[in-house]
């Protein structure tokens, strides 16, 4: 069962838009049984559940706010959604359910900052620094022709982890999470470019690189 978790202590940084993502890709393009574990208590994930139309793949969800994180026999990818303002022991708790982290920053002095911080506690937390999960961090929301994304950029290329994409700023999300869909499940010719930059991400998920044993 693959397990994968998009983390980050900061707030608004995306971080339900790219587990939602995430659960209709496996769901929809690669035709996994997939559960969402939903672990803000803002819960934007399970909203966006309770959306999508039933004529699309299913994905169990589980509010983990609420009950316990019981996760189907029959599932094949596990996405987790963590919520905000994570540290110490929690961070080391979240981090144990987890083979893969996912950390989505955005182009902004105080992400940046809040990140870099976070990084070093994330780094040497249990299971990553045993290298028993893998870690990737996706730039969220850029504008690529700005001095702050190239900010983003240096800052991203310095760590120790790899930097695997940048998702631009578009309205194609928040018209896939009105739906409760993904990207990979909207129309080819609105969102051909968002699915060509998702896909430098997904190639490393499927990649042994993403994986503990690798």
């Amino acid at each position: 069962m693959r397990k994968i978790m998009v983390l980050n202590a900061k707030g608004g940084c995306g971080k339900s838009t790219i587990a939602t993502n995430l659960a209709s890709y496996y769901a929809y393009e690669r035709e996994k049984q997939v559960t969402l574990a939903d672990f803000d208590p803002q819960g934007s994930s399970m909203a966006w559940l309770r959306v999508r139309p039933e004529d699309y793949p299913q994905i169990h969800g589980i509010d983990a706010t609420r009950e316990n994180v019981r996760i189907p026999g029959t599932s094949e990818v596990v996405i987790m959604d963590a919520p905000a303002r994570v540290q110490g022991p929690e961070l080391t708790r979240l981090v144990r359910r987890a083979e893969t982290i996912i950390v989505p920053v955005l182009p902004s002095p105080i992400d940046i900052r809040a990140a870099a911080d976070f990084m070093k506690e994330l780094l040497t937390t249990g299971k990553v620094s045993r290298k028993e999960t893998r870690v990737a961090v996706v730039a969220n929301r850029v504008r690529e022709n700005t001095l702050i994304y190239q900010s983003l950029q240096a800052f991203l290329k310095s760590l120790r982890i790899p930097f695997v994409t940048s998702l631009r700023d578009t309205q194609n999300y928040i018209r896939a999470e009105e739906r409760g869909v993904g990207i990979f499940e909207m129309a080819p010719s609105q969102v051909w470019w968002d699915r060509e930059q998702w896909e430098p991400l997904v190639r490393w998920l499927r990649s042994k690189r993403s994986r503990a044993d690798s």
